[in-house]
């Protein structure tokens, strides 16, 4: 099988390493922690319009692909809204636990993984969709967000479910809040 399926499938437990890192090297203050905070924020809003527009389809651990090309919402800004998030998720985390180490290694690591991870996905997208697809890698960028929405009206697309996207997205909040709860008891006790 394909390493970048494996990496694909596997992708919600690749962040356990690191969190247990934070967990042991953290030496958070209240600024790293406010700051840290904020981009965590940020890259959980990020997911959760994600997932709002692209609905649980998001969370498959099995093969590659999509009913849609989504190109709306987040997705006209960057192709990968959620991946974006998760990386300012966990340089978040490092940034919160005053780890400026673990936050340059977050960003390396997560931005490699991903990297792989989108290239698969791709593969699968240009296969489904063909020039459409290939129209929209040339107009809007893989991880960094243009300015300007992309539009591309002649393709259908997922309804936008708010309800849906925060259920899918339960796990990752609550998950979220015990790590910063974790995060304060650690700042606390130190």
């Amino acid at each position: 099988m394909d390493f970048r399926q494996q990496l694909f499938r596997f992708r919600s437990y690749t962040p356990i390493p690191y969190i247990i890192l934070i967990a042991f090297m953290a030496q958070p203050t209240i600024l790293s922690m406010i700051i840290g905070l904020l981009m965590v924020g940020m890259g959980e809003c990020i997911r959760l319009w994600g997932v709002a527009i692209a609905g649980s389809e998001t969370r498959t651990t099995g093969p590659v692909g999509g009913t849609f090309l989504v190109t709306s919402g987040p997705f006209a800004f960057v192709r990968n809204p959620l991946y974006l998030g998760n990386i300012l998720i966990y340089v978040g985390m490092g940034v919160m636990a005053n780890v400026p180490v673990l936050s340059l290694i977050a960003l390396f690591f997560f931005y490699i993984q991903y990297t792989l991870i989108v290239s698969l996905e791709e593969e699968t997208l240009l296969k489904k969709f063909g020039e459409k697809y290939l129209e929209y890698t040339r107009a809007v960028p893989r991880f960094t967000p243009r300015f300007t929405r992309y539009t591309q009206s002649d393709l259908p697309q997922p309804e936008m479910s708010w309800k849906k996207g925060f259920l899918s997205e339960k796990r990752t909040i609550q998950a979220l809040i015990i790590l910063i709860i974790g995060m304060v008891i650690i700042w606390y006790v130190r």
